[in-house]
């Protein structure tokens, strides 16, 4: 994040924390968009901010919510949108490229989604966790990366990094809901995924071509909402 004062109302969230409960993909979520009525002014607060991403709230009982990073508008997002489930307790979160569902079991909060909704990734496969853990930062290229190998593969075991690649201050993504759902739909198989510095993602596909994206949230600033 820049050196800047979250201002109020902005809960700060850490979304796909580890098992210790580290870790984790910073969000930011404006509870009330009004605040922020045009594109300018929440592009501009996102970029402030500088978290990967930060979720407008247009509509709390609906679960309309936009979702910005620093640079650009998304019109899907895994970790905003686990992360302003569990906080806002929503069962139904509606986006342009339609509605996501989400539950909670236990310590973590589920999505499900298509994962054509998904951004374009290339997704990497590397030799060994060494090779991905040994990476000083985003590999030579254009476009969004993620580079992933097997921890172990009979039991699903991935480990990953993310690398956006667009010039908006994010060198790393910490943890990556999307590409995590691309990566489950590619290979046909539940994941548990360990990204960045020690995230955990989980996934799990559905006969109907589904996708769940599950993980840990820990609030950093903010009241957590429960109907």
């Amino acid at each position: 994040m820049n050196d800047f004062e979250v201002p109020d109302g902005i809960d700060v969230l850490r979304v796909f924390c580890g098992p210790d409960g580290r870790h984790g993909n910073a969000l930011g979520v404006v509870r009330d968009g009004r605040r922020y009525p045009d594109n300018e002014s929440r592009q501009a607060l996102a970029g402030k901010l500088g978290f990967s991403e930060t979720v407008f709230v247009d509509d709390p009982e609906r679960g309309t919510v936009d979702i910005r990073t620093p640079g650009l508008r998304l019109r899907f997002a895994g970790h905003p949108l686990v992360g302003a489930a569990w906080l806002l307790d929503l069962e139904v979160l509606e986006l342009p490229v339609g509605d996501v569902t989400a539950r909670q079991d236990g310590e973590f909060t589920w999505i499900t989604a298509r994962p054509e909704w998904a951004p374009p990734r290339t997704l990497e496969r590397y030799a060994s966790v060494a090779d991905v853990e040994a990476l000083s930062g985003p590999p030579p290229g254009e476009g969004w990366l993620y580079v992933w190998a097997w921890e172990d593969e009979a039991a699903g075991r991935v480990r990953a990094r993310a690398f956006p690649r667009r010039d908006d201050g994010i060198d790393e993504d910490e943890a990556t809901g999307a590409a995590a759902m691309l990566l489950s739909a590619q290979l046909g198989r539940a994941l548990n995924i360990t990204q960045g510095r020690g995230s955990q993602i989980l996934t799990a596909p559905a006969p109907d071509g589904t996708i769940e994206v599950g993980g840990r949230v820990a609030l950093v600033t903010g009241t957590v909402a429960r109907r």
